[in-house]
């Protein structure tokens, strides 16, 4: 597939089909660069109850019928949210898949009232750091944000949208 067959659309995820995918992708590289860990596992088995019920959400890149990327707002308290479980699929990194991704889901992080949206990630992943950091989000003390319970989060990030 080449960058200029894709026809990327987002939107919240609305099918078992997208919440498959949400759970294949961040499946796929999470075990790639570490372990699938228990809060891993409990999110992506049931990203309905444990993010969209608590005032969250997921979205999806879609090209056609296919999620080329997934990307969660986690709602932490009243205007600060958690980006988390951002995945891009294989085949289509480094062709802007994640930076259009990011770039809605910010805005639908501000559509949902967030003044804060958080991460935390890992210095393994230094395209991802980078993407982050292009988009506005800089790097704090961890201190500075809620708990991050992943033992592979060592690098810790924020953007203030308001």
């Amino acid at each position: 597939m080449t960058a200029t067959t894709v026809e990327l659309m987002m939107r919240p995820m609305a099918t078992e089909s997208d919440a498959e995918a949400f759970r294949t992708l961040n499946e796929e590289w999470i075990s790639k660069w570490f372990r699938i860990e228990e809060k891993d596992a409990t999110t992506l088995g049931d990203p309905r109850g444990k993010i969209i019920a608590t005032g969250g959400q997921v979205y999806v890149a879609t090209d056609g019928d296919r999620v080329l990327g997934t990307a969660a707002l986690i709602r932490f308290g009243d205007g600060i949210y958690e980006l988390s479980k951002m995945a891009v699929s294989p085949e289509t990194r480094g062709q802007g898949v994640g930076r259009k991704l990011l770039a809605y889901v910010l805005e639908q992080a501000r559509a949902l009232g967030a003044h804060t949206v958080f991460l935390g990630s890992s210095t393994k992943l230094v395209n991802a750091i980078h993407l982050y950091e292009s988009l506005g989000f800089r790097h704090v003390p961890p201190s500075d944000l809620p708990e991050m319970k992943y033992d592979r989060a060592d690098v810790f990030m924020k953007i203030d949208l308001a």
